[in-house]
């Protein structure tokens, strides 16, 4: 085997540099499985809330509203999961928060999420006021003597910028190294026991500012002193701004220069003189580290935030795992008996090649994992699930070379001809239906929505691994086998799966387009009459509450109390907050998302879900004090400093009251009880939110939430209520008596809030360009293979029939549920989230590739053929069907066990998986082919009814 020392080599390197995050976990003692990063399915992870600072928002010109909401959570999204595989759930929360959960729970990882969320992303370039420039000297003079910023009008000209800070190796804070020069306007103030030090910058007119907008991106460099630093590119507008600003700023004939300050996120962090003209591209120095650097890059190259967030999170959680360990369980077993059944299956029909095509399985399959391990992407349960499928339908191009030798054994080649000619005959055939779903995943990727690129990125990886592992490796192993004469003549030829066939598909044209124009009537119509029903929360959004019990009950039991009165439209997640000092238990509490938007109907059947259950949920009460008045002209507040007057000012003439509580609460469950006991008293129709929520004001005052760290949440077991004056005394102690007897009465709920889906809407219309893109690309793409568009027209076709199919099927079976055959056929009631999704694109892609092997064909058998007939597609469709046959049956043993045996988790991804394997095996033979030939001959008439069988 000397000869193939080197194809041994190529396969063993690729093994050494994909296993080694494997061989590492091994090394340093720790399991294979932490080779791995798990979703929030399987693993949980962290919960963040963060809220919009609309007081800095309102001072940079923005407002915050569903606009501004929605380009923040997308900025977001693109920093924290920027390959689009880390499985990251972003969306917002109410008017002005957002939410953030984090596969996986590690203190370091989620601190360096934090950072890279709450980064505000801008980069602007300044000029530094110089006072040798005679234009500078005015406002340089008005910025001193003011000490404020310089406006004409309402433009800014000039602004005191500070300098930033960076940290030591002791952890303490700095000032970065820039030093004023003699012609600098720099100031220091001391605030809160810190020197800050800052610079007078000149402005351009806003047409003239060069600033992040135009970036195209950034990358960490060395500057010429060897120290890292931030590279940046600018596009063609920005090159201009830059080149022109450069320019004007060019040292002066005395020898006196100019600096230019780069800002990032509002502080300098560097102001090198310019000696010559900038245009496109630059560095930023600035004394960085490299995390610093790769922090600043990935947040600079996801784009400014639209909106700023305040630094501190308002809530973070752990969360359990979404899925139960009973879920987890069976999803675990199904995935295990589908890869061992599907490798039987393969050594049991074709023995010896049977144990090549395991080994080339085993391969493909540890190459994925090694490279989903390397590049650190996430497992959830129906991507595990999803790689078992790539098993099934990497055994097509195992079938398709195996098939293609048992042709010329036939013919009466020998083994080693035939193993030649099988590999020879099936490559442009594999290349083909592998290169088409290749491209559909290279534009979803690229085009698609961040759920979809998680897919995408998977099915890359998969094709890759799969072409190399049965066409690659998979040869070398059959030339191996059959110079030590493992293989043999007979073994190959075997008991084929399908005897010779000459069946009439084409004559049975008429009748299954009725077949499949009444599925797809029937099915539109299905999902047409549950409307919203057939979406699940990823797609809806709804109302999320959080609650807490007395005892401990486990998640799975809380899970199935509320399902008896939200049935399956809900989701429930076990949030855990550590003990707020040291040695203090930890906080347990649930949290039920529901599309029910009706926050008081919620209220009213979690109390009721938990009635019988044996777990009590957590109720507090409150006593109110006497109701004070607060002065109208409180000087002693006043005199504390500005943030207090104006607090006294606002609430003068009004009144003050205590509010004690039998158990800790937070400021938000106290201004919801007030809220709605408000409601109460003067009518829901009298209820203006944006007015009351001006109209008072809560301030914990007792409790742990006293010396809570900032990122806590805090909770108070005393807290003082302020009203203004146009709530009298005599109706703030209607609301209050109102609401201590509500709070007696019910559960206390942790949160009432409102959530968004997971994709917005924007990026549902991103999906749906990606999809079409991809179809595009097909048809283009086959039209160059097969030289007619005919073909690509067709295979689309087949790809919408299967989709609509489906989709159709999932409607109808959630509507059979209720039906005695539903727990016969374990139907459910489907809801399209996003699993399912993934299901639908893994069918465009199983069908592409079913349709292409058969087109393949088609165009073989036609040759130089300058028309296309009806016997030359029945005589491919036949020489195929054992292939096809083969291949369907081995992925349906995957799919069905996974639906079977696969649990909650799995159920309604396997149940498109089911359906869309039967369904595009019947396409490619039903719908492709009979498309194909009424394209190929427009003006020919359909092809009468007939049928002959031979065997």
């Amino acid at each position: 085997m000397k000869d193939d020392a080197g194809r041994f080599s190529t396969v063993l390197v690729l093994l050494a540099i994909f296993l080694a995050p494997f061989a590492s976990q091994l090394i340093s003692g720790e399991k294979l499985s932490d080779a791995f990063r798990l979703g929030i399915d399987l693993a949980g992870g962290t919960n963040l809330v963060y809220q919009a600072d609309t007081e800095q928002a309102e001072e940079s010109g923005k407002e915050v509203n569903s606009q501004s909401m929605d380009e923040l959570v997308r900025a977001i999204t693109r920093r924290v999961n920027p390959s689009g595989t880390e499985e990251v759930t972003v969306r917002q929360v109410g008017d002005d928060r957002v939410e953030i959960i984090i596969p996986g729970a590690d203190p370091d990882y989620v601190q360096a999420m934090k950072k890279q969320i709450t980064n505000l992303g801008s980069l602007e370039f300044g000029i530094l006021a110089s006072r040798h420039d005679n234009q500078h000297q005015s406002l340089i003079a008005r910025a001193e003597a003011t000490g404020e910023d310089v406006y004409d009008g309402t433009e800014k000209r000039a602004q005191w910028v500070p300098v930033a800070r960076t940290q030591t190796a002791d952890g303490q804070s700095e000032l970065k190294d820039i030093t004023a020069g003699p012609n600098d306007v720099m100031r220091e103030q001391e605030v809160d026991g810190q020197t800050i030090r800052e610079f007078l910058i000149v402005l351009d007119p806003p047409e003239q500012r060069v600033d992040g907008s135009f970036l195209v991106n950034a990358r960490p460099t060395m500057d010429p002193n060897s120290g890292i630093s931030i590279g940046f590119t600018f596009n063609a507008q920005g090159g201009f701004r830059f080149q022109n600003l450069t320019n004007r700023y060019q040292p002066k004939k005395d020898g006196n220069t100019y600096r230019l300050a780069a800002i990032l996120d509002g502080k300098i962090h560097s102001a090198p003189n310019i000696n010559a003209v900038i245009a496109q591209d630059g560095i930023i120095t600035g004394d960085f580290t490299k995390d610093e650097v790769n922090e600043m890059v990935s947040v600079l190259n996801s784009g400014a935030l639209e909106l700023p967030l305040v630094k501190e999170p308002i809530s973070e959680y752990t969360i359990s795992p979404l899925l139960g360990v009973d879920v987890q369980e069976k999803g675990t077993m199904a995935i295990t008996v589908a890869a061992v059944t599907v490798l039987a299956f393969m050594l049991i029909y074709y023995w010896m090649a049977g144990v090549i095509a395991n080994l080339s399985l085993i391969v493909n399959v540890a190459l994925i994992l090694g490279a989903m391990a390397l590049f650190d992407a996430t497992f959830t349960l129906p991507g595990l699930a999803g790689l078992v499928l790539t098993i099934g339908m990497a055994v097509d191009a195992n079938v398709l070379i195996f098939e293609r030798m048992r042709e010329e054994l036939e013919k009466g080649s020998s083994l080693r001809l035939s193993i030649h000619n099988g590999f020879s005959k099936a490559f442009s055939t594999i290349i083909d239906a592998n290169l088409t779903t290749l491209i559909t995943a290279v534009i979803l990727y690229a085009r698609g929505t961040e759920q979809v690129k998680g897919f995408a990125a998977l099915l890359i990886i998969g094709i890759v691994m799969s072409v190399f592992s049965s066409l690659y490796f998979g040869r070398l192993m059959f030339d191996l086998f059959e110079r030590m004469k493992w293989l043999s003549a007979k073994s190959m030829l075997g008991k084929s799966m399908v005897a010779t066939t000459n069946w009439d598909f084409i004559g049975r044209q008429t009748l299954s387009t009725v077949a499949s124009l009444a599925l797809i009537i029937g099915g539109m119509a299905a999902l047409i009459s549950r409307g919203n029903d057939n979406l699940d929360i990823d797609f809806t959004g709804g109302s999320m509450v959080t609650f807490q019990f007395q005892d401990n009950p486990g998640i799975d039991e809380a899970r199935e109390s509320l399902q008896a009165e939200f049935g399956n439209d809900m989701t429930v997640e076990r949030l855990v907050v550590p003990g707020i000092a040291e040695g203090e238990p930890e906080q347990v509490f649930f949290r039920l998302r529901t599309k029910n938007e009706d926050t008081t109907e919620v209220r009213k059947l979690v109390n009721e879900a938990f009635e019988a259950s044996g777990h009590e949920l957590t109720k507090v009460s409150m006593d109110y004090g006497e109701i004070t008045p607060i002065p109208a002209d409180p000087e002693k507040d006043a005199a504390e400093g500005t943030e207090a007057k104006a607090n006294a000012d606002l609430f003068a003439g009004g009144s003050k009251v205590k509010l004690t509580f039998s158990d800790e609460v937070t400021t938000t469950i106290i201004e919801e009880e007030f809220k709605e006991a408000y409601a109460e008293v003067v009518g829901d129709d009298q209820v203006d939110d944006e007015n009351l929520a001006s109209l008072f004001t809560i301030t914990g005052t007792e409790g742990s939430g006293v010396d809570a760290r900032e990122s806590a949440v805090k909770r108070f077991s005393v807290s003082e209520l302020k009203v203004r004056k146009e709530l009298p005394a005599d109706q703030v102690q209607q609301i209050l008596t109102n609401m201590q007897q509500m709070m007696a009465e019910r559960p206390v709920l942790d949160e009432v809030n409102t959530f968004s889906s997971a994709v917005a809407g924007e990026a549902k219309m991103s999906a749906l360009m990606a999809i079409l893109m991809s179809l595009a690309a097909i048809i283009a793409y086959i039209w160059f293979r097969f030289q007619k568009i005919a073909y690509g027209l067709a295979a689309v076709v087949a790809l919408i029939h299967d989709v609509l199919c489906v989709l159709g099927l999932v409607a109808i079976a959630s509507l059979l549920s209720t039906t005695p055959l539903g727990p016969i056929l374990g139907l459910i009631d489907f809801k399209i989230n996003l699993p399912m999704i993934a299901a639908f694109l893994t069918i465009i892609g199983y069908s592409l590739n079913d349709t292409i092997v058969v087109f393949d064909r088609i165009r073989e058998v036609k040759g130089k053929n300058p028309e296309l007939t009806a016997e030359i597609i029945n005589n491919s469709l036949n020489q195929t069907l054992s292939r096809t046959l083969l291949t369907s049956f081995t992925t349906l043993i995957v799919v069905t066990i996974l639906y079977v045996l696969g649990g909650e988790g799995l159920h309604g991804f396997a149940f498109c998986l089911v359906t869309g394997v039967a369904i595009g095996t019947y396409s490619s033979i039903y719908v492709a082919s009979p498309v194909l030939l009424r394209l190929a001959n427009p003006k020919k008439p359909a092809p009468t009814e007939t049928m002959t069988v031979q065997a």
